[in-house]
């Protein structure tokens, strides 16, 4: 199928309604199935998946979480967790592209107005997309932002340079975080086609090649009233918008490592000759070979039991009348266990490939570096070792963790 401009692939029939998480499941197995074969062709080649965003689009997966009172599936984080792992395993740079856009989905429930829930979540429900427009290259953390949303009558005004801009270049609107005059940050959602707002594909990173994770610029750009919500109070109150942001980061880390083991587990069967002390005929009989591949296995599935037993956390925590700041803190511990392991097993399965796969593995026309690439890339999001100094500071200590998006 020839690639689809991108004047031209928004312009498609409505998506499909999806109205449960059974049916979430099995539209992201199809979805999965659907781009896994050319992923590989895609990260050689840096091929933008404009055509594959629009099918994912029209799967109807990235309305999911608009809440059922508002027409939508409203699934459990168990559910979305599955989905972002399916997808991930298929094409982890597609199925990083959504990540933001669930994470401003949360934020418009838990900040927006009645009215604006009513726009934006129609909006996402007929396939409208979120980019994001969060980070900064140059400051001297990640909540040093230099950008600024300032109230003008009936319209805010925005203006500042982004980067890391995942899916903002496939998005139908550009959220993008600033501050005011108080230092508070505000989320203004900005439609693509604004004056003032430019999207530049400068992403060139050695993985997670086709997410367009670029430059966001804003100058003097202009939005409505209606399309700018008070992002702070996600973290100023207790919520678990934190927790579903890094959730998400683990699914798709997850879904890298079971693609690296499935590539390994093929090659080695197929290609790989036993090693000449091993007096095995075949290199799947090879012990020490054996041996590993178990270990892998284990670590994954150590690392999977973790992030679904932290999506039940999720959801538990969600079934309430209210969330505490004690809810938030396990929330945020029980992912941040999952993220360790997610990380770990998807470097290491990156790198065990080679290992066990052999020198031939290493030639480019298998493309088996994209596994690794892909984990070191998308896993430096945030430190792991923090997430072992968060989870050590709470049992120990008694420490709540930040609240903010990294936790």
């Amino acid at each position: 199928m020839a690639d689809t401009s991108e004047a031209d692939y928004a312009q498609r029939t409505a998506p499909r309604i999806i109205e449960s998480d059974a049916q979430a499941i099995v539209a992201a197995r199809e979805f999965a199935g659907r781009i896994a074969q050319g992923a590989a062709e895609r990260d050689r080649e840096r091929r933008l998946p404009f055509d594959e965003v629009e099918w994912f689009s029209q799967s109807g997966l990235w309305a999911i979480t608009v809440p059922k009172a508002y027409g939508g599936a409203g699934v459990s984080y168990v559910t979305l967790t599955e989905v972002f792992k399916i997808v991930a395993a298929a094409d982890p740079s597609i199925g990083q592209l959504p990540q933001n856009h669930f994470g401003l989905v949360d934020v418009i429930t838990l900040t927006a107005t009645d009215a604006q829930k009513r726009y934006f979540f129609g909006e996402i429900l007929r396939g409208k997309r979120f980019g994001n427009g969060f980070s900064e290259k140059g400051t001297k953390h990640v909540l040093d932002l230099k950008t600024r949303v300032r109230r003008d009558g009936d319209e805010y005004v925005v203006d500042g340079t982004k980067f890391y801009s995942t899916g903002a270049l496939f998005a139908h609107f550009v959220p993008v975080l600033g501050l005011n005059e108080d230092r508070k940050g505000w989320l203004a959602y900005i439609p693509k086609g604004t004056p003032g707002l430019t999207v530049v594909d400068d992403w060139s990173g050695f993985g997670q090649r086709t997410t367009a994770s670029g430059t966001v610029v804003l100058e003097n750009v202009r939005v409505p009233a209606s399309h700018v919500v008070p992002a702070h109070r996600v973290s100023d109150v207790p919520t678990l918008n934190g927790p579903l942001s890094q959730i998400l980061q683990a699914a798709i880390d997850a879904g890298i490592a079971k693609a690296a083991l499935d590539d390994t587990v093929a090659f080695v069967r197929a290609r790989t000759r036993p090693w000449v002390d091993s007096a095995a005929t075949q290199a799947s009989e090879d012990p020490l070979t054996v041996r590993e591949i178990g270990d892998l296995h284990i670590r994954l599935h150590a690392a999977e039991a973790l992030l679904e037993r932290a999506a039940r956390v999720l959801d538990e925590i969600a079934a309430q009348d209210s969330t505490t700041e004690d809810d938030v803190a396990r929330a945020s511990v029980a992912v941040g266990e999952a993220k360790v392991l997610t990380t770990e097993i998807a470097l290491r399965a990156g790198e065990k490939l080679f290992e066990l796969a052999g020198t031939q593995s290493t030639l480019a026309e298998h493309n088996l570096d994209r596994h690794w690439r892909n984990a070191r890339t998308h896993t430096l999001h945030d430190p792991v070792r923090w997430k072992y100094h968060l989870v050590g500071n709470f049992y120990l200590n008694g420490v709540r963790p930040a609240r903010h998006a990294w936790n």
